[in-house]
């Protein structure tokens, strides 16, 4: 595998940051943050602004303050720090105006203008909005003469948080829609789970390491568990929730991608194309999900040191006779040489025993056990990969255990990134706004990709919805369903 030399930040060329959604939590909680961290390591153009858009009247002080809140210093600690946050806030302006107004992005055009100067300018639109409103945005963009195309002039870039669409369907529908502003080069979609370190470390630890290569296969791999779990419920946020569920908001974009960095081939070589190209061949090697390999939760209230903790039904936003599920277990399959019969077990869920991102790589059992005697059972082999919280990974192994005698012991060979590296480890927003501004799609989702992806959950969510398939109850803190077990046990995987 070779790799390709990184696009370089463009720091001769001014680059106007306009922020679609400024006021809103992603905005002002992970994107500012992110992007005052790269300004405060020298990442970005000198020539730099940075523009909040939203319906909100504020003004630029009003913006300034808000956003000042959320940010840290983790990159310039000390007296620096104050120096460092005035800098960046003095760049960051704010416009009021409607979503679907040509007239309000034009206002927000002649303030730029103050700062471009010239034609030649790079323009970045961040869309921290709902996607209802993607379609009336970007058509506002253009007909403001925001969007440039031609040679000349600088790029312009728009970046798109999920979810894109419903289904396949309305998906496609988004896309065409969409390609009438943006040509699918300059679109970036943004699942900052592909920003999170231990997930771009899949393809290293893969590729990069020929101990792990000859055993990735259903001759030495009996199963694959990704785990991805919150101890919160969905608390203020119940009117975007209600109607997307667990399966939209998590495992058909965070899971599925780390589903497919895992079972994909070799690339030919580092780049947005080729890594891009054989997830695509992985996701299309997927037959859609079936219902009985499916599981389907809802947390429900308890008693909780002596208050309530509100089930969904009862969280403000949330229809009360909603099958909306909060927590689902599925079984994939890849139908390839490589995985033909490897179970892919997937969960995520809200409201359950703890907070964790997990991928866990189960091996075969050793054929023939010369140490019976000892250990009649030798326990399996599993690679664990934590995502969240504290970064590691770890391998379970067998050990002779110190002393004279022969004496088995289950331990691990455990890399934890705190640890072992001095270096602090970025924000998963940081790296994917630096890429999205380099030009570096690798890390963001191609539309063939994307589409594939709902064609393996598309089916099972028409035939859950179009029943009004009714989750099983689960009390909020707990494990989950129990169905989830079952569902496990089924396939040979113990849930831990």
């Amino acid at each position: 595998m070779t790799g390709t030399p990184t696009p370089q930040v463009e720091h001769d060329k001014p680059l106007s940051l306009v922020l679609v959604g400024g006021s809103g939590d992603l905005a002002q909680k992970k994107i500012l943050p992110a992007l005052f961290s790269l300004f405060s390591q020298r990442l970005l153009p000198p020539q730099i602004r940075f523009y909040g858009f939203a319906r909100t009247p504020m003004t630029d002080d009003e913006f300034r303050r808000k956003a000042m809140e959320h940010l840290t210093c983790r990159y310039v600690p000390g007296e620096n720090c104050a120096q460092w946050m005035d800098r960046f806030l003095a760049r960051c302006h704010y416009q009021a105006g409607q979503y679907d107004s040509a007239d309000s992005f034009l206002d927000l055009f002649r303030r730029m203008k103050d700062f471009e100067k010239t034609a030649d300018v790079n323009r970045l639109f961040y869309l921290a909005i709902p996607p209802s409103v993607f379609l009336d945005v970007a058509r506002a963009l253009a007909d403001a003469g925001l969007v440039t195309c031609g040679p000349g002039r600088g790029w312009s870039r728009v970046v798109m948080e999920k979810p894109f669409g419903r289904d396949r369907a309305s998906s496609d529908e988004m896309a065409r829609d969409l390609a009438h502003v943006f040509s699918e080069r300059q679109i970036y979609r943004i699942d900052h789970y592909l920003g999170k370190e231990l997930v771009q470390n899949l393809l290293v630890l893969r590729f990069a390491n020929i101990v792990f290569e000859p055993l990735w296969s259903r001759e030495f791999i009996r199963g694959v568990d990704i785990c991805w779990k919150e101890d919160i419920g969905i608390g203020s946020r119940g009117g975007y929730y209600d109607g997307i569920g667990v399966i939209r908001d998590v495992m058909q974009n965070h899971l599925l991608q780390i589903l497919s960095l895992l079972a994909m081939e070799r690339p030919a070589a580092v780049d947005a194309r080729a890594v891009r190209d054989e997830k695509v061949k992985v996701l299309r090697a997927m037959p859609p999900l079936r219902q009985a390999d499916l599981v389907l939760g809802q947390y429900t209230g308890v008693e909780r040191n002596g208050r309530r903790q509100p089930g969904y039904l009862e969280e403000p936003g949330v229809a009360p006779d909603s099958v909306t599920p909060t927590c689902a277990a599925a079984v994939l399959r890849v139908e390839n040489d490589r995985w033909r019969g490897v179970p892919f077990f997937m969960r995520a869920g809200k409201g359950l025993d703890g907070r964790l991102a997990e991928i866990r790589v189960r091996f075969r059992p050793v054929p023939a056990n010369p140490f019976a005697q000892l250990m009649p059972v030798l326990p399996e082999n599993d690679l664990i990969i934590r995502v969240q919280p504290d970064e590691a990974i770890n391998l379970r192994i067998i050990n002779k255990a110190p002393g004279l005698a022969l004496r088995l012991e289950e331990t691990a060979l455990d890399l934890r990134y705190h640890a072992a590296f001095k270096d602090i480890i970025p924000d998963a927003y940081e790296c994917l706004l630096l890429d999205a501004i380099r030009g570096d799609k690798s890390l963001f989702i191609r539309a063939d990709e994307l589409a594939a992806a709902w064609d393996i959950f598309t089916p099972v969510l028409h035939e859950t919805e179009g029943r009004r398939v009714r989750p099983e109850p689960y009390p909020f803190g707990s494990a989950g369903p129990a169905a989830t077990r079952e569902l496990a046990a089924r396939e040979g995987i113990e849930c831990e």
